[in-house]
């Protein structure tokens, strides 16, 4: 038979059990793989945000200098910058590891069990659909809310209960609290409104955002379809 022949049967050839077995095997290490990549990528920026958070701090405590309090905000700045990455990078480890947990769920665990048949019926469909057209699995204020609960809820209240404790010991000898919030040459009541802003806006996502739900319950729903502006690129 020529090659050509063969190429053309090829989708027709039913696939034996072994093999489906040896696909399945490397597909699931694979997103393994990747899962743990992007969560290594997630501990990263948390490990970033943490010394950031304390050599600021330390300079803002070290320094007697009136304007010292301005490295507390700077570091809230740059922990909500970095928050914002890690919300990012969670979003592309969501993906893998719902697929990882899929896997698990429905192929993994019954062969180990020595059972026939999966939780999910249609598990197989579902993950090959998200291979062909990927998506993210939640959006980017979920992941935001995700993180920020995770990791830098703490971080935030540690960086706000020290600008207010550098603002309240700072020497006080004919300056008002307006005055001893001054960063360089800007107006003291702009620190006040930048950090209400931020920390508003932080509130808002604790509250008012829907968690993240087990993928079980919405990812892999048939009727809750993923949006296509969610699509991975």
């Amino acid at each position: 038979m020529s090659p050509d022949k063969i190429n053309d049967n090829f989708e027709d050839y039913p696939l034996t059990r072994n093999e489906y077995i040896t696909v399945m095997t490397h597909f699931y290490r694979s997103e393994v793989i990747r899962s743990n990549t992007w969560r290594q990528r997630l501990d990263t920026t948390s490990n970033w945000a943490v010394i950031t958070s304390m050599g600021l701090l330390s300079f803002a405590f070290g320094s007697s200098s009136p304007q010292s309090h301005s490295s507390v905000i700077v570091g809230m700045l740059v922990v909500f910058h970095f928050l914002h990455l890690e919300a990012r990078r969670y979003r592309f480890f969501d993906v893998w590891r719902n697929r990882t947990r899929m896997i698990e769920e429905n192929f993994i665990g019954p062969v180990i069990k020595r059972e026939l048949h999966s939780p999910e019926k249609n598990w197989n469909a579902l993950v090959a659909g998200d291979l062909l057209k990927p998506r993210f699995k939640i959006s980017l204020v979920q992941a935001f809310r995700a993180r920020f609960i995770r990791n830098y809820i703490t971080l935030f209240v540690i960086l706000l209960g020290s600008w207010i404790v550098k603002i309240s010991t700072a020497s006080s000898e004919g300056h008002t609290v307006l005055e001893r919030m001054q960063i360089g040459g800007m107006p003291g009541f702009l620190a006040p409104i930048i950090i209400t802003i931020m920390y508003a806006f932080l509130i808002w996502l604790y509250i008012f955002v829907p968690p993240v739900k087990p993928p079980e319950l919405s990812y892999w729903s048939e009727s809750t379809p993923i949006k296509e502006e969610n699509r991975v690129d």
